[in-house]
């Protein structure tokens, strides 16, 4: 079975554009695809160092573009 998250489809790192509850974006580019965990918080790399985590139940949409 393959826990990865489907995001490692679209290439080894992408910019994702994030959707919050009351309108506020985030686009957060660099994130190294096969870094992502999904759980209570989601959380991963981006390639300029930084450990990002993400509050899941506040998203409403994720936009995933290839680098």
């Amino acid at each position: 079975m393959n826990l990865k998250s489907s995001i490692t489809k679209k290439g080894k790192k992408v910019t994702q554009i994030i959707t919050f509850i009351g309108g506020y974006k985030k686009t957060i580019r660099g994130v190294i695809t096969d870094s992502i965990v999904q759980s209570e918080f989601t959380q991963f790399d981006a390639d300029d160092g930084r450990f990002i985590l993400i509050n899941t139940p506040n998203v409403l949409m994720v936009e995933i573009f290839n680098e």
